[in-house]
């Protein structure tokens, strides 16, 4: 497993605005009470070593007196550490959640900010592809699994420290007798605790190299997977009505054995770690009894001090061993730190692309005027083949203008007004304080009560329920009206003309100056398209109109005409 300096100065980046941000004192005083508790847990194992000495040189001496003694200690040790290891447990998952919620609101944040959700997906390579797996599983284990190893690697050195020095005191001095010469040795078994471990810890980290990669590939194509199930849920009537299920079972039978693939790499991965780990564990039981017996044996340490060598061995070899014992936590953590990184790293591309002036990127600016315009507009494609060029309109306050023609050229450049299309070139000069209204030719739905999926992006107190049936009966949907509390997934419950007429009562509701409509109800037969914008004129005299529509009755309603 390898770790280099990048990683660690990009998690630094990604974790330091949380630890050492002025809002986050009670973080740090947590940190705190964190670290003390960690310093009692050393405590109790240091006051149990003593402990089970005294124990067995009672036993040792059949004394029951002393018996006793240990009993009402061991009593107390018990309470102490039950108390300590739930006081710690709380902290650390207090400390655990709050750095998962600022990190996941941090993230959210800034991808569901100015479209960046959506133009995201145009950034070249797949270091930030299934954002949503990212920011709800790799954020939680990037954040748990740093604490735990932290707080782990912590309580290690502690040991180490204290332990070190409780058995170089227990182990003496050792005659080395070579013939001719003798060699006192201090400490020795420490010395074979340092070459035991570290022994096992390089061959450990040797045999664990391959997890990082496998676990890696893992989580992409468990991601993968997951997301295409989930956009088969969202398009299952479109699927089922061309019936798309053989196909779909195929793509999906294909992901599954990525999978397949990527648990049998990791499962190999695994079984090596835990041959070894296996192994070693059995070992380090044995050992520090078999390097130790022969003292007692010669009756150089009584029982309790054989006993408490080994304990003390152990526990120094376990906190030598901490490499060992978590290397397949470590890939795993730092698997998903990656890929976190790797959509913030996709965030601030976009961020400085967008962020930069471009000949090769159109321009929107605001105007002093009520006026929508565009100034040698030309739209390409990512590879930067074009679209449209030369275009140069202007579209007035109040008048109502239709594009025909190519929808998707259409759509593109409703797109560009959005500033979801940035590719091409020219500048469009948008209405000053004049917010533009959007219509796609689906709203977005969400799983709410019907109220507030229809009030979306607003708060329901916005619209009074007088607002909301009178649209409703306007757009055809007074059966809508006894299901304003109801909760549905929307998008399946309704037909796409429901949708669409949904669509239609938000624009009622907020009544907006600029609206852009995009294919918002070709669903609807040429007499249900007429009555809406028939409906849409009456009801919004002085907006201004951008509609896409190959509808022969939409020419009707509007004073221009645009063919792309």
């Amino acid at each position: 497993m390898q770790f280099d300096k990048g990683f660690f100065v990009e998690f630094n980046r990604l974790s330091r605005p949380f630890w050492l941000g002025e809002s986050q004192s009670r973080t740090r005083q947590l940190l705190l009470v964190l670290a003390g508790l960690t310093v009692l847990q050393v405590a109790i194992a240091v006051v149990i070593t003593e402990w089970s000495a005294n124990l067995f040189n009672a036993l040792d001496q059949r004394s029951m007196s002393d018996f006793y003694m240990q009993i009402g200690l061991i009593l107390l040790i018990f309470a102490g550490s039950i108390v300590i290891a739930a006081t710690h447990l709380k902290v650390k998952r207090r400390l655990q959640i709050d750095w998962r919620t600022w990190l996941t609101e941090h993230l959210i944040q800034r991808w569901m900010g100015a479209g960046r959700h959506y133009l995201i997906t145009h950034v070249e390579g797949k270091n930030h592809d299934n954002p949503d797996g990212r920011i709800a599983e790799d954020i939680r284990i990037a954040t748990e699994s740093a604490i735990d190893l932290t707080h782990s690697l912590f309580y290690s050195l502690l040991l180490l420290i204290s332990f070190t020095q409780i058995l170089w005191t227990l182990s003496g001095v050792v005659t080395l007798d070579l013939g001719l010469l003798s060699v006192p040795i201090h400490g020795y078994l420490v010395m074979l605790a340092l070459i035991y471990a570290g022994g096992g810890s390089i061959l450990g980290w040797w045999i664990g190299r391959p997890l990082t990669k496998a676990t890696d590939y893992r989580q992409s194509v468990e991601a993968n997977f997951r997301f295409r199930l989930v956009r088969q849920r969202e398009n299952s009537q479109a699927i089922a009505l061309v019936r798309g299920e053989n196909m779909e079972q195929k793509r999906l039978q294909v992901l599954f054995s990525r999978v397949s693939e990527a648990w049998q790499q990791q499962t190999q991965a695994w079984a090596n770690i835990l041959m070894f780990t296996s192994g070693y564990s059995v070992l380090s039981m044995a050992f520090p009894i078999l390097v130790s017996a022969p003292r007692y044996i010669l009756g150089i340490i009584p029982l309790g001090a054989l006993m408490q060598s080994v304990q003390a061995f152990q526990q120094m070899v376990s906190a030598l061993s901490w490499p060992v014992d978590n290397m397949a936590k470590v890939a795993e953590w730092r698997a998903s730190v990656e890929r976190v990184l790797g959509l913030i790293r996709a965030l601030d591309t976009l961020e400085r692309e967008m962020g930069r002036p471009d000949p090769r990127k159109i321009r929107l600016v605001k105007s002093e005027k009520p006026i929508l315009a565009f100034h040698d507009l030309c739209i390409a494609k990512l590879n930067g083949e074009v679209i449209i060029s030369g275009v140069n309109e202007e579209i007035f306050a109040g008048q109502r203008v239709l594009l025909t023609g190519n929808a998707f050229t259409a759509s593109k450049l409703i797109k560009a007004i959005a500033g979801l299309w940035p590719w091409g070139c020219g500048f469009i000069e948008l209405p000053d304080d004049e917010p533009m209204y959007f219509m796609p030719p689906l709203p977005y739905l969400p799983s709410v009560d019907l109220r507030s999926a229809i009030c979306y992006p607003h708060a329901v107190e916005k619209f009074s329920d007088d607002a909301i049936g009178y649209a409703l009966n306007l757009a055809g949907l007074p059966d809508l009206l006894s299901q304003l509390d109801r909760t549905e997934t929307w998008d399946d419950v309704l037909s796409r003309e429901q949708q669409q007429r949904l669509g239609f009562v938000r624009l009622l509701l907020n009544k907006p100056r600029w609206v852009l409509i995009q294919e918002a109800f070709d669903s609807l037969d040429p007499e249900g398209e007429k009555n809406l914008l028939q409906t849409i004129v009456h009801e919004l005299p002085e907006a201004t109109f951008l509609t896409i529509s190959n509808q022969p009755t939409a020419e009707a309603f509007h004073e221009r005409l645009i063919r792309v």
